[in-house]
């Protein structure tokens, strides 16, 4: 039997108080302070497996605060590709926010510039091949602007487990998903260019919201609508 974390612990007992309805859509959650008390858990564990909800679409932030959201989705975590894609999104969304802010900081104006006109490129009409050939250029040239080539080197690994896995490529090749496909790359694309305006800015608050954005949305698309 396989070991379970804390968070994935944590994550499942407030996901039974949702699909129970003791915590109905729209609810508020409780706060963190509150959950770590309740569980007897770090925050970080907390925070962990809230962000795992968030990914899969059962929450949502609204400021501060975390919410129910109002329409629950149908997601079936027996599918070992999409556990695999939430592992894999959840590994960018430590990576990538902290590196995104590093090339906000650090990038030089040739960087800078190379990622607005990379992020240019992306067109919504655009074939799944071309565009992910572009957004991996696209990420690795953030870890390439954020000024850190041991995070760049980590970084790699994890695009190479995103890019070269057969399970994922199932997902997105699907002639049953060509149409959600497609509106992934529309917002991919609109999320692409707001991320490297910010970089290009200097602006790493804003940089952070735009890569929790992305990610968050890419990662919720393929979980729950993708078959």
């Amino acid at each position: 039997l396989g070991r379970r974390t804390l968070p994935e612990e944590i994550r499942d007992r407030v996901l039974a108080s949702i699909t129970s309805g003791d915590l109905r859509p729209g609810d508020q959650l409780p706060a963190e302070r509150t959950l770590c008390a309740d569980f007897n858990v770090a925050r970080t564990s907390v925070r962990e497996a809230i962000q795992s909800l968030v990914t899969l679409g059962y929450v949502e932030r609204r400021g501060n605060r975390t919410y129910v959201v109002e329409h629950l989705p149908s997601v079936d975590l027996s599918d070992g590709r999409k556990v695999m894609v939430r592992d894999l999104f959840e590994t960018r969304r430590v990576i990538e926010i902290q590196m995104a802010e590093l090339a906000a900081c650090r990038a030089d104006a040739e960087a800078r510039a190379h990622l607005v006109e990379l992020a240019g490129r992306f067109r919504p009409s655009m074939r799944l091949d071309e565009f992910r050939r572009l957004d991996r250029e696209f990420h690795w040239a953030i870890a390439g602007a954020c000024g850190n080539p041991l995070l760049r080197e980590v970084y790699g690994k994890v695009l190479d487990a995103l890019f070269e896995s057969g399970e994922f490529a199932t997902l997105l090749y699907s002639g049953q998903n060509r149409r959600e496909v497609a509106l992934l790359i529309d917002h991919a694309c609109h999320q692409h260019l707001a991320i490297a305006e910010a970089i290009a800015a200097g602006d790493p608050v804003l940089v952070v919201s735009g890569v929790e954005e992305h990610l968050d949305d890419v990662a919720r698309r393929i979980i729950e609508r993708l078959v």
